[in-house]
């Protein structure tokens, strides 16, 4: 699976040749709910079809949907879905996300540049994790939340330690060429009775090099990008000496100390979130006391107008957005301007999505809170720089 990470939406903000097309639609994790999803799809993409005709030359409008096709006649992609599917494709882009909520909506957007607000949500949502499944030679990363924690695409990442060692492994007193050819065997005296085996060691040492690639590799692909906490699953010796090893500055305390690959996947995401939830429950906290004292101060503010003023000036650190609110209307990223509503009643964005694409924009943090977490009534709480 491939989650969308900050770095991401930051990237599909920038410039990308127009039109940009842009398809959201929640998925199902189970069969047989999910051989619809590949029906939906292909729905959507039709609709996507008729909106680039309209604003592209035949042969640059087959151009882009031909990037999507290929995508909805792959039977192998709709084998295995999240709660959600995000597609944005151009003449000069093609991305595919899964969500790990499903968008309010399916919708289909052809603008001149991506619709990235659903992204948002997910990417800001403060609940979001990640566990490494830690076995001697081999792991499994997940990423999910309170709701479902799936397999991430690890990247380029190899999931072995031949994988990613590719030279010498020495627990069978065997030399593994980096570059192929067969293993040179080394020639050992017996053991004496009274020394010790060197087998053991030699394991240690196999572990201890493949747990440090690990967390490099880790830290480099994916938890330096997402700055998710990272939770570690496996017997406790494996969790023990990849702890001592690590210097991937996300891990957090606590583990999940069993074989991971013996767990149904309910068990492990609960047993996952038991772990991961006082941490959560700790930032929100935190998020929360620190606009109580900036508000006393009069360096934060509750009110949409104000934090709209606030953003387009640069001045807001960190927003926390409502989870379940919208504020339907229109904000002008020039002057903060607030439009609530739309004309003729017609669809229009949400105000609450547009400011944190601005705070994101402007180096600021946001997060994605749950309603009975906020701490204001009005959708939003801005804490200011300065």
């Amino acid at each position: 699976m491939r989650f969308p990470t900050t770095d991401d939406v930051t990237a599909l903000l920038g410039e990308h040749k127009s039109p940009c097309l842009t398809i959201y639609q929640p998925t199902q994790r189970s069969w047989p709910a999910r051989q619809e999803d590949h029906i939906r799809f292909r729905n959507l993409l039709k609709e996507a079809e008729t909106e680039l005709a309209e604003k592209l030359p035949e042969r640059k409008a087959r151009a882009v949907v031909e990037k999507v096709r290929a995508l909805a006649d792959d039977n192998q992609f709709w084998t295995r879905r999240t709660a959600g599917l995000a597609v944005l494709a151009s003449e000069d882009t093609f991305r595919v996300f899964d969500l790990p909520r499903p968008p309010r909506r399916a919708q289909v957007t052809v603008a001149d540049s991506f619709h990235v607000k659903p992204l948002l949500r997910a990417v800001q949502s403060a609940d979001r994790f990640q566990v490494l499944c830690l076995h001697r030679d081999r792991i499994r990363l997940l990423e999910g939340n309170r709701d479902a924690l799936d397999e991430a695409d690890l990247k380029g990442m190899p999931a072995t330690a031949t994988e990613l060692l590719g030279n010498v492994v020495i627990a069978q007193h065997q030399q593994v060429p980096s570059r192929g050819g067969p293993p040179t065997q080394h020639r050992e005296p017996p053991d004496h009775p009274n020394h010790p085996s060197k087998s053991t060691g030699d394991a240690n040492v196999d572990t201890a090099r493949f747990f440090q690639a690990v967390d490099r590799e880790v830290w480099e692909r994916h938890s330096k990008p997402s700055g998710l906490p990272l939770l570690l699953a496996g017997i406790p010796d494996h969790v023990a000496f990849f702890r001592a090893h690590s210097h991937n500055q996300n891990l957090i305390p606590g583990a999940i100390e069993k074989d991971p690959d013996s767990m149904p996947a309910e068990e492990l995401r609960e047993a996952a979130w038991r772990q991961v939830e006082p941490r959560y429950l700790e930032r929100l906290a935190r998020f929360c006391d620190d606009f109580r004292t900036a508000q006393a101060r009069g360096m934060a503010t509750d009110d949409l107008t104000l934090a709209a003023e606030a953003t387009v000036a640069g001045r807001v650190g960190v927003l926390l957005v409502d989870a379940d609110r919208e504020h339907p209307g229109t904000l002008d990223p020039a002057t903060g301007r607030v439009e609530v509503g739309g004309p003729g009643g017609g669809v229009v964005d949400d105000v609450l999505d547009d400011l944190a694409e601005l705070v994101l924009a402007r180096k600021g943090t946001v997060v994605v809170v749950p309603s009975d977490r906020m701490p204001t009534q009005s959708g939003l709480a801005a804490t200011f720089r300065f």
